[in-house]
């Protein structure tokens, strides 16, 4: 029987889905108010993946992410005033306003860079756990990826290579249903993405991505296996973005119906685990509010410090671009 998680993750579990939906949702509204430049692609109604992972991680653990990459570096910490200030293409962002979205990344943290190429980030967190290995180190490294991101033959070196040496990597699927506007079934025949890990001969998990508590159990099973040296295992959560592709409102596509998306609404990850957090006693609606009104607070905040801060300068065009040899 696993360990029961204790009040105290419970509790960061939830600030960690509240800090997510907060700022997800302030940055949908300064895009669409055109005061962040360029396409941003939010994590609202996924935020029990990234959150149940990184629970389970240390700094010193790395991870690689996707175009849809805030969620993964606000909880593994991401401070609010650096990442807005980065969408905000500021000097004072983590990547000094040059990564934005799509690229943001910061090492202190272990995170190595959301990725706007499909199926980018599997080789490099496969990188980086041969780097953990070698070094006899007893970190790990997670690859988050879409369905679609599964189909390319990135993902699928990235594995191979991973199971055959056993690297302390771990591949999470965040299966939303849709490469972009594809619906899964007509760029897939499976319907388990997880059944491609018997090809590798390495585990594979299909998890209720909805269920923060169900994906911190499995994150930690497959996390610890990956530590005592058992290789990789390939976990996928099954989830739904509440937004479309791009933005909150996105291009108007009808690519989904409205009773498709009202139905996985009532299942909420966020309001389901609240009330759940209230039949256990673990908290109050009142300590509930409290938690939204000091996260809004920080986004306020962080907001603020963006547009205050300067712009990179002209001249700092190619630093952080090119390494000169020698140097």
């Amino acid at each position: 029987m696993s360990k029961q998680p204790t009040k105290k993750v419970l509790q960061e579990l939830h600030l960690t889905m509240v800090r997510i939906r907060c700022f997800e949702n302030a940055a949908g509204r300064l895009m669409e108010e055109a005061k962040i430049p360029g396409a941003l692609h939010l994590y609202v109604g996924e935020e029990a993946i990234a959150s149940g992972v990184m629970q389970n991680l240390s700094n010193d653990d790395q991870i690689t992410s996707t175009h849809r990459g805030h969620g993964h570096l606000v909880a593994k910490g991401g401070d609010f005033s650096k990442m807005f200030a980065e969408l905000f293409g500021r000097s004072t962002g983590y990547c000094r306003g040059k990564g934005g979205s799509m690229h943001v990344s910061n090492m202190e943290l272990g995170m190595l860079g959301a990725n706007g190429i499909v199926g980018g980030g599997p080789p490099i967190a496969m990188g980086a756990a041969f780097a953990n290995r070698f070094l006899k180190t007893k970190k790990v490294a997670v690859a988050f990826f879409g369905d679609g991101a599964s189909n390319e033959g990135s993902f699928h070196e990235a594995v191979n290579m991973a199971a055959l040496y056993k690297l302390p990597c771990i591949f999470v699927c965040e299966n939303n249903g849709y490469g972009e506007y594809t619906p899964q079934a007509k760029h897939q025949t499976i319907v388990d993405v997880a059944d491609r890990a018997g090809g590798y001969g390495i585990p594979g998990v299909v998890v209720d991505g909805m269920d923060v508590i169900a994906v911190f159990e499995a994150a930690r099973e497959a996390i610890d296996r990956a530590r005592k040296g058992k290789g990789p295992t390939l976990l996928e959560c099954k989830t739904y973005r509440f937004y479309d592709h791009v933005g909150v409102r996105g291009m108007g596509l009808n690519y989904r119906t409205d009773e498709e998306l009202e139905k996985w609404k009532k299942r909420d990850p966020i309001q389901s685990f609240e009330a759940e957090l209230i039949k256990l006693g673990v908290m109050t609606q009142k300590q509930i509010d409290k938690v939204y009104s000091k996260v809004n607070d920080l986004v306020e905040e962080g907001v603020q410090f963006a547009e205050d801060s300067p712009f990179p300068e002209p001249s700092e065009l190619l630093e952080d671009v090119y390494c000169v040899k020698g140097a």
